[in-house]
C-alpha cells in the first residue's frame, strides 16, 4: 500500500507542475505571435489536454472496445462544460472575445449534429463516419489557422521577459507529458487504493476513473485561472470538447466501428439517447451562448451549468 500511495502523491506533483509548465508555454507562444489566447486554448492547449483519451480510446478500439470512446466523448463534454468550465466561471468571470470563440463553437455544433443524426437515425458509428470527424478535425485546423492571420493583433500582456521560442515550446511539451503521467499515476493507484479500502468498482468507476479522463482539462483551466489567464482556459475546454467528437471518436470509429452502447433506459428508451445528447447539447449552449452573444460569462451562468451537472449525476446514479 507504501507504493501506490508515493505513487498517487507523484502523480499529484506531476499533474500539478506539467499543469504550471504547459500554461506558460501557450501563453508564451500566443504573446509571441500576438494569437489570442483563447484559440490558442482552443488549438495547441486542446490537443495536449485530449491526447490522453485519444490514447485510451486508440487502444480499446484495437482491443475491440471501440463503443468505450461513445461514453467517454459524450461524458468528457458535460463533465468539462458544466463541471471544470463552470467552476472557473463561478470563481472568475469575465469578458471574452466573440470573434475568437466563433469558429470553434460552430464546429463543435457541426460535429454534435453529425454525431446526433447517427445516433438517433441509426445507431451505428460507420467507418465513413469516422472519417468524416477527422476530416472535420483537418478542416477547423485549417480554418483557425486562417482565422489567426486575419484577426488583429492580440495586446501583449506579458509586462515581463520573454522566454525564447524554444524554450516555451519546451514547456508545452514537458507539461503534457508531466499531465499525461500524473493523471495515468493518480488514476491508476487511486483505484488500487480505493479497492483495499473496499470502495465499490462502480463507485471507483464514476469517481476515480471518470475524473482521470478530465484532470488534464480541470488542471489546466485552474492554472490558467490563477495565472489570470480565463479566455486560454475557455478556448482548452471548447477545443477539447469539439476534439473529443472530432479526433477522440474520429480515430476510434474508423479504427473499430460501433453500435451506441445501452447500458440503461430512461423511460423506456437508451438512456443516452434521452438523457446524455440532450444534456450535452444544453451545456454547451448555456457556456457559448451568452459569451458569443454579450461577450461576457457571468456567476450566475457558471452555478446554472453546475446545477445541470449535479443533476445530471444524480440522475445517472438512479439509473
Amino acid at each position: 500500500m507504501v507504493i501506490p500511495v508515493c505513487l498517487f502523491i507523484v502523480g499529484l506533483l506531476c499533474l500539478i507542475k506539467g499543469g504550471d509548465w504547459f500554461v506558460d508555454g501557450a501563453v508564451g507562444v500566443a504573446h509571441r505571435f500576438h494569437i489570442p489566447e483563447l484559440l490558442i486554448g482552443a488549438t495547441v492547449v486542446s490537443i495536449g489536454t485530449t491526447l490522453p483519451e485519444v490514447m485510451v480510446s486508440t487502444t480499446s478500439a484495437l482491443g475491440g472496445h471501440g463503443e468505450i470512446a461513445y461514453g467517454n466523448a459524450i461524458g468528457s463534454v458535460i463533465c468539462n462544460a458544466a463541471l471544470i468550465a463552470a467552476v472557473t466561471i463561478a470563481v472568475r468571470p469575465g469578458k471574452v472575445d466573440p470573434k475568437a470563440l466563433r469558429i470553434p463553437a460552430a464546429f463543435f455544433f457541426i460535429a454534435a449534429a453529425v454525431y446526433a443524426v447517427t445516433a438517433y437515425s441509426t445507431g451505428y458509428f460507420s467507418r465513413p463516419i469516422g472519417i468524416l470527424m477527422l476530416t472535420l478535425f483537418v478542416v477547423y485546423m485549417a480554418v483557425t489557422v486562417a482565422q489567426v492571420k486575419r484577426l488583429p493583433a492580440a495586446p501583449d500582456e506579458g509586462g515581463g521577459k520573454e522566454n525564447s521560442m524554444a524554450k516555451d515550446i519546451l514547456l508545452l511539451a514537458a507539461g503534457a507529458a508531466l499531465i499525461a503521467v500524473g493523471a495515468n499515476l493518480l488514476v491508476d493507484n487511486g483505484i488500487i487504493i480505493a479497492q483495499a479500502m473496499g470502495v465499490p468498482e462502480s463507485v471507483i468507476a464514476l469517481t476515480f476513473v471518470a475524473l482521470g479522463t478530465s484532470l488534464p482539462e480541470l488542471v489546466t483551466a485552474v492554472t490558467s485561472l490563477l495565472k489570470g489567464h480565463g479566455s486560454l482556459s475557455l478556448g482548452n475546454v471548447v477545443g477539447a470538447n469539439l476534439f473529443n467528437l472530432v479526433l477522440v471518436s474520429g480515430v476510434s470509429v474508423t479504427l473499430a466501428p460501433f453500435r451506441i452502447p445501452q447500458s440503461a433506459t430512461l423511460f423506456g428508451h437508451n438512456a443516452s439517447l434521452v438523457l446524455e445528447l440532450p444534456v450535452m447539447f444544453l451545456v454547451m449552449l448555456l457556456l457559448t451562448g451568452p459569451a458569443l452573444l454579450r461577450g461576457r460569462l457571468t456567476r450566475a451562468q457558471g452555478v446554472l451549468l453546475l446545477a445541470v451537472y449535479v443533476g445530471f449525476c444524480a440522475v445517472q446514479f438512479m439509473l
